[in-house]
């Protein structure tokens, strides 16, 4: 096994950790907190070298004699101005999160109309190369909730059988949600017991 001191600690900490969730014993409590606390320490710092680390690519693309990058510009313009918008007016503010939302909101939502359209041109394609019943499902669902979605049925909730219809449609995609939440969790319970276990070794590098 390579690694054994890693993997011995790995496996040590982790058990401490869930018994700290599972026997209410407090000393276990306390080394969970810690461990906890250690681990959230970590990620601010893992965090704030990946932002260091992503201002730092965009300022080459922009410093770099040949092939400046305009985008890169704008990112850097914003992220200054959003660092500096924060700090002299407080994240919390009322005014901050008001411009930040005027700008996110925007963007979000011409995302999610790319998402759309890309999603049908996707359904199409699938359609063309693979003929059988799921493509065929997934085109008619795809086309089905973007219709659903786009507002054109708003006054059909009036008509009995059709509103019955429709509140069975909206309710299949919580249904999807759902599953691929439950298939995360059930992924994410067995990634960590191969890591208890020994395994799997992500902490190797």
């Amino acid at each position: 096994m390579k690694a054994p001191l890693a993997t011995a600690v790995a496996i040590v900490v982790g058990l401490l950790v869930l018994a700290g969730y599972i026997v209410p014993i407090p000393q276990l409590l306390a080394i969970r907190t810690i461990v906890l606390g250690w681990a959230l320490i970590l990620v601010a710092v893992a965090t704030i070298v990946g932002v260091i680390n992503l201002v730092r690519v965009h300022w080459l693309k922009v410093t770099r004699k040949e092939g400046r990058d305009i985008f890169s510009v704008v990112f850097l313009l914003a992220f200054l101005a959003t660092v500096v918008g924060a700090v002299w007016l407080n994240p919390t503010s009322p005014l901050f999160q008001q411009v930040i939302m005027a700008i996110q909101v925007p963007a979000e939502s011409s995302l999610m109309a790319i998402l759309a359209i890309v999603l049908a041109y996707s359904s199409l394609r699938l359609l063309q190369r693979r003929r059988g019943l799921l493509a065929f499902l997934f085109v008619v669902s795809a086309v089905i909730f973007l219709f659903l979605s786009s507002g054109l049925l708003s006054g059909a909730d009036t008509v009995w059988p059709l509103k019955q219809i429709i509140l069975l449609l909206n309710r299949l995609p919580d249904a999807g949600a759902r599953g691929i939440l439950l298939g995360i969790a059930l992924g994410s319970l067995v990634a960590g017991l191969r890591i208890l276990m020994g395994a799997d070794r992500p902490y190797r590098g």
